[in-house]
């Protein structure tokens, strides 16, 4: 998966999608079809009461690319956006996170970024992709995305300083015709399943990854769209339209 998606629900779409509580002001979410990391972003997650048992969802804003817990710069999550899932119960920056703090990261769908066959007359532009559970007169469903989320602030920071919060989306390998666009692709997380996936309490990585599904052709549709995407200050809703409708 590339660096690029779009998420345009509102506040109350996703707590109703999601079945989750508003834990943040609902203008901190707004539509943005050219999400970048380091961009804050809305995340869904669950978490256990202090003085119970019970869990419930939150729908709040995190900060896209993990900073682990023990990093001594924030800064380290500019490279830690996308977590594969072969190993991430193995590396530092992850195996936390996946342990107890499962996040789904609501999605309208990603860009990816085709290279084109070499002619022998120079380099082809790359050509950028929409894959999406939508249709492209606007009809369909948004996704949800596997994730893992941390807490972080400063040793030194001090009570006033507030924790931030970021996250990562995990990825797996591409199949099909999203192989040919990008050798990996994000797992999805069917509604039917969100319980489980969210439950910070720990559980195996089978029983884990048994919950989830590649985005792969059948379940999302890809459609070629304009190069302003390339641009992260452009932002709008013609960054989705399909090229042969213009």
């Amino acid at each position: 998966m590339c660096g690029r998606y779009a998420t345009t629900r509102t506040a109350q779409r996703l707590t109703d999608d999601f079945s989750a509580d508003l834990a943040v002001a609902e203008d901190a979410i707004s539509a943005d079809f050219n999400m970048a990391p380091t961009k804050q972003a809305p995340l869904v997650i669950a978490r256990a009461a202090a003085d119970s048992s019970a869990v419930t969802r939150e729908l709040l804003t995190a900060k896209w690319g993990l900073v682990p817990s023990w990093a001594k710069d924030p800064s380290i999550g500019n490279r830690m956006i996308n977590a594969r899932s072969e190993t991430v119960d193995e590396k530092p920056s992850f195996k936390r996170a996946f342990a107890k703090r499962r996040a789904v990261v609501p999605l309208d769908g990603f860009y990816e970024w085709y290279q084109g066959p070499d002619t022998g007359s120079g380099k082809p532009p790359k050509q950028p992709f929409f894959i999406t559970g939508h249709t492209p007169d606007g009809g369909g469903e948004g996704l949800g995305v596997a994730g893992l989320y941390e807490f972080w602030k400063p040793k030194d920071g001090g009570d006033a300083v507030e924790w931030l919060v970021t996250f990562t989306i995990l990825t797996t390998a591409a199949e099909g015709e999203d192989g040919r666009l990008h050798d990996r692709a994000p797992w999805l997380v069917a509604p039917e399943h969100l319980d489980a996936w969210l439950d910070p309490a720990p559980h195996g990585k089978d029983e884990l990854f048994a919950l989830l599904h590649p985005a792969t052709p059948g379940r999302l549709q890809a459609w070629p769209v304009s190069t302003a995407v390339n641009n992260v200050r452009n932002n709008g809703p013609e960054l989705l339209k399909p090229l042969a409708a213009e």
